[in-house]
């Protein structure tokens, strides 16, 4: 199982090294180690997130996820994006931005950099909304009840996370886009109209794949339950939907927006590395392979079926990731911060999952605990 699913990731890793160490020595082969690393302990909150909306989908879009998806995730993200913004930022054609990148890294570091804050505003408040609207909505299971609570009282109000993103966006534009940190200048404007279109970005995919999920759900519940289970059951990808056509089509570009905003820092961070693109894209596109591993090993064990609170612990990283992209448009903050923040709390949750499995199993309710009383921390 383990082989399986994380073979390719093994070969990656394998022919990306002995590329670099052909390439670049001892010392390329280090620096592209070190960002593999870096992008893991980034994003291992996102292979959570990932877990919990490919298992939504039937078998055929989740090997469309691995294959297409990475695909996306290294070069699309991990190569083309940074030199795309960097051909925006200094009105460039893509040929120019590119030969920049080759011949003048210094130069294309320094654009890279002074685009930060635009990058910072829309992944942030993407990520935002992924976590207002998971801490507004009710769920069975509680882990820190005494905020979850409360939260959900409040989410009944529909558009109190857009609210709450907004102001947060009037927020930094007003206190924090003058960065000295960043370049210089005032960013008010370009943080403003990065963040909104952030948010329209959110509303527009996750909405049209909810109303896609909501549909085919509705068109399941009228259907003989056992054929249902069984051909859920003969797919074998823990679905308890089975999504496919449409809403599997629009939750996969979902799973790319998500994928492309929790890259963000990932790239930004690797300019402290280095700043030689193609170093930064092998590396950087290694570490996303075992996400996307780590993301269908969580999808086929069952896994957060199993620990019921890593997706909270994995939304409170997200939206601790939102505060931090949002700080970092005037502030430096240590990578190491960044990452060991969502480690430490999938770390909590994962714990407290534990704990409370152990305490279903020694009241010998097989069943489970009931909703209400599952709080963990």
């Amino acid at each position: 199982m383990l082989l399986k699913t994380f073979g390719w990731s093994f070969a990656a890793t394998a022919a990306g090294l002995a590329l670099a160490g052909v390439l670049w020595g001892w010392q390329g082969l280090a620096i592209v180690g070190i960002l593999s690393i870096l992008e893991i302990s980034l994003s291992f909150d996102n292979a959570v997130i990932n877990a919990g909306i490919l298992r939504k989908m039937n078998a055929f879009w989740q090997k469309i996820f691995l294959t297409l998806g990475i695909l996306i995730a290294v070069f699309g993200m991990r190569l083309v994006f940074p030199v795309v913004i960097v051909a925006i930022t200094a009105k460039l054609g893509p040929i120019e931005a590119v030969n920049l990148a080759i011949n003048d890294k210094a130069q294309y570091q320094e654009l890279v950099t002074s685009a930060h804050p635009a990058i910072a505003a829309f992944g942030g408040i993407f990520l935002l909304m992924i976590f207002l609207d998971f801490i507004f909505e009710e769920r069975d299971y509680k882990w820190l009840s005494w905020i979850e609570k409360p939260m959900a009282k409040m989410g009944k109000l529909d558009t109190l996370s857009i609210i709450i993103a907004l102001v947060a966006l009037l927020v930094s534009a007003m206190t924090v886009a003058t960065s000295v940190a960043h370049g210089g200048g005032d960013k008010s404007a370009t943080v403003l109209l990065s963040g909104v279109a952030g948010l329209i970005t959110y509303l527009v995919v996750a909405g049209i794949s909810g109303y896609f999920e909501g549909k085919l759900e509705d068109e399941d519940e009228d259907e003989a339950a056992e054929e249902a289970a069984e051909a859920r059951a003969a797919k074998g990808n823990g679905s308890a939907v089975g999504l496919a056509g449409k809403a599997a089509f629009f939750m996969f570009l979902y799973l790319e927006v998500i994928d492309a905003s929790f890259s963000f820092d990932g790239v930004i961070s690797a300019f402290a590395i280095t700043n030689d693109i193609f170093m930064m894209a092998l590396g950087l596109g290694i570490g996303a392979m075992y996400i996307r591993s780590l993301t269908v090993f969580l999808v086929r064990k069952g896994t957060l079926d199993d620990y019921v609170y890593l997706e909270h612990g994995a939304h409170y990283a997200i939206g601790a990731l939102a505060v931090i992209l949002l700080i970092t448009i005037k502030y430096e903050i240590p990578e190491v911060v960044t990452g060991l923040v969502g480690v430490v709390l999938i770390a909590l949750s994962f714990a407290s999952s534990v704990a409370r499995n152990r305490r279903v199993g020694s009241s010998g309710d097989a069943s489970g605990e009931k909703p209400e009383v599952a709080s963990g921390v």
